[in-house]
């Protein structure tokens, strides 16, 4: 048996790990935190109530703190759960919020770590590279991200006169005295989108925040099958975007023209209608390129932009199947059911804080 390696009398850096049925990814993950280098961090892995071989996995780390996710609060989704429980655990003065489907880069924890101080920021948020294999994850990955890219422009949410506040949960580095100022995860318990509602209160705060796409840090691939792309897309969808429906009509008509024009051309070619066929296709080929180029902002591989376009009608797809379910109260994840807004679940952080009495 391998004896655990001591944590640090006072380590620079805690890194605080979700981890609900995560059998699949949580190995790499582990192994890529666990061989940093260039200052002292400790690594704390909630089990989020998992039936897998998630704590096993996590226990076999001999560097690793393995501790479980305290009772669900009513209200309270398992993410914010297990993330205060974790920052019960951590004694270090920033903090990391990384998800146990991420892959670092050998120096990723020096490098946040510098940048946040050399920027002088309170939160810094990095989007990871998205690692994509299966036709949907191809097809449909770089047609969100590039709408988040549209939605939430870095440099925007960057902008400390900018009202815009993002931030992706796969990789949040906080100063541990803002953090607590703000509340945490706490003051945002209720909230399935919980790294956008904390990067809010951060700004409405006055602290300051930077987020910028990631590639040199981490990569993830966030979704292994089409069910947990659609059940996961279904779960945030409908309260990234002010207006899916609209959203979704949008990219359903961008579609539908699009191919409309390449079939008319072909049928034109076919038909011997040599001018309009090439009128059809110019203007057809000119529209594709304005979609190519929204799509493109999203840092995916070229492939993939050629598959995006595929894509946009399952895009839509979600999108009205997000807000329908939000709107029922019927959004699915990991086991567990959710309330969407406007529904009988209290938002009250104040449910958290009676709950956290109790225990």
């Amino acid at each position: 048996m391998v004896a655990p390696v001591p944590a640090p009398a006072h380590p620079e850096l805690s890194v605080i790990v979700p981890a609900r049925n995560e059998e699949s990814s949580l190995g790499a993950c582990l192994a890529s935190l666990s061989s940093q280098l260039g200052l002292s961090f400790e690594i704390i892995v909630v089990d989020d109530g998992s039936t897998d071989r998630t704590r096993q996995i996590a226990q076999s780390f001999p560097n690793v703190i393995v501790i479980s996710a305290g009772p669900l609060p009513l209200g309270a989704t398992g993410k914010n759960n297990a993330l205060v429980s974790g920052t019960h655990e951590a004694r270090s003065p920033w903090i990391l919020f990384t998800d146990a489907d991420t892959v670092h880069r050998p120096d990723s924890l020096l490098r946040s770590f510098t940048e946040a101080r050399n920027r002088s920021v309170d939160l810094l948020s990095y989007s990871p590279e998205q690692e994509v294999r299966t036709f949907w994850e191809r097809a449909v990955m770089p047609v969100i991200f590039s709408e988040l890219a549209t939605t939430y422009p870095p440099s925007e949410v960057s902008d400390p006169n900018s009202s815009a506040a993002a931030a992706n949960g796969q990789f949040i580095l906080v100063r541990r005295s803002a953090y607590d100022a703000v509340g945490g995860h706490a003051a945002v318990a209720t909230e399935i989108l919980e790294d956008v509602a904390l990067a809010r209160r951060f700004k409405q705060a006055g602290y300051k925040t930077f987020f910028r796409y990631g590639s040199d840090v981490l990569r993830t691939r966030m979704y292994r099958s089409f069910r947990d792309l659609r059940e996961g897309w279904t779960k945030n969808l409908a309260l990234l975007f002010a207006h899916p429906t609209r959203l979704a009509l949008a990219r359903l008509q961008e579609f539908v023209v699009v191919l409309s024009g390449m079939l008319f051309s072909i049928w034109a070619a076919v038909d011997r209608h040599y001018d309009l066929a090439a009128v059809s296709a110019i203007l057809t080929v000119a529209l594709y390129g304005l979609v190519w180029r929204r799509i493109a902002r999203a840092h995916f591989s070229w492939t993939s932009n050629i598959l995006a376009f595929a894509g946009l009608p399952m895009f839509a797809y979600f999108l009205v199947r997000s807000k329908v379910l939000h709107r029922v109260g019927k959004v699915s994840w990991k086991g567990r059911t959710y309330a969407g807004p406007g529904s009988a679940v209290t938002q009250d952080p104040a449910v958290w804080n009676r709950a956290e009495k109790l225990r």
